[in-house]
């Protein structure tokens, strides 16, 4: 990437972000984040320079600068991302750590965050603006929709359809060809072993509903 980057999102996962992008040696020209309490805030040499909809900076995203949105709420990221789209005309960039082992036989959309030590076997699909933490496994053939977010170790099997928005906690384990419905909720260490409806929050192991 020859053009520096702009981040959306000063929490940790923007953190994250900065740290992967550094480790590319792809500049990061600052960070944006609407908690005014973090406006001027320095991490090494990155600034948080404004709120995300600061028109001062979002006029550099396109010819001169990059976009990341960094946000863990996949409602505020979508809204984000609708912004970049819209107003810039741009779609964010990915951010993989240099660690991560994904497939060349692997399809991975725009905009996704792909930790440490995360793996995306072959003929896996990653959609557009999804987050796999540090040390998940998605494996040949899995399925991620966009706006999904995959916690920390767990592990997606093959053949596994995880649809829009949906969240897997840390350390969850989705059993082979299951499907894991629009924006349902998979909680930390759970095994999941049958289809999840969409909207629906499930725990333990097996999962089961709350």
């Amino acid at each position: 990437m020859e053009n520096p980057v702009l981040i959306f999102g000063a929490g940790s996962l923007g953190l994250t972000a900065l740290d992967l992008f550094q480790r590319n040696n792809v500049v990061v020209y600052g960070l944006l984040d609407d908690n005014k309490e973090l406006h001027g805030k320095e991490f090494g040499e990155v600034s948080v320079l404004g709120e995300t909809d600061d028109d001062g900076f979002l006029k550099l995203i396109g010819q001169k600068c990059e976009a990341f949105v960094a946000i863990g709420d996949g409602r505020v990221r979508k809204r984000l991302v609708k912004m970049l789209n819209e107003r810039r005309k741009v779609q964010p960039v990915n951010a993989i750590h240099e660690s991560a082992v994904v497939s060349r036989m692997a399809t991975i959309g725009h905009g996704n965050l792909i930790a440490a030590r995360a793996v995306v076997n072959p003929f896996a699909s990653v959609g557009q603006h999804c987050i796999i933490q540090s040390g998940a496994v998605i494996e040949s053939q899995a399925k991620l929709g966009d706006y999904v977010q995959v916690g920390t170790g767990s592990i997606i099997n093959s053949g596994v359809i995880v649809e829009e928005g949906a969240f897997i906690g840390t350390g969850a384990t989705i059993i082979a060809g299951v499907t894991i419905g629009k924006n349902a909720r998979i909680g930390a260490g759970s095994v999941v072993v049958e289809n999840v409806g969409a909207n629906t929050t499930v725990f333990g192991n097996p999962a089961s509903k709350l």
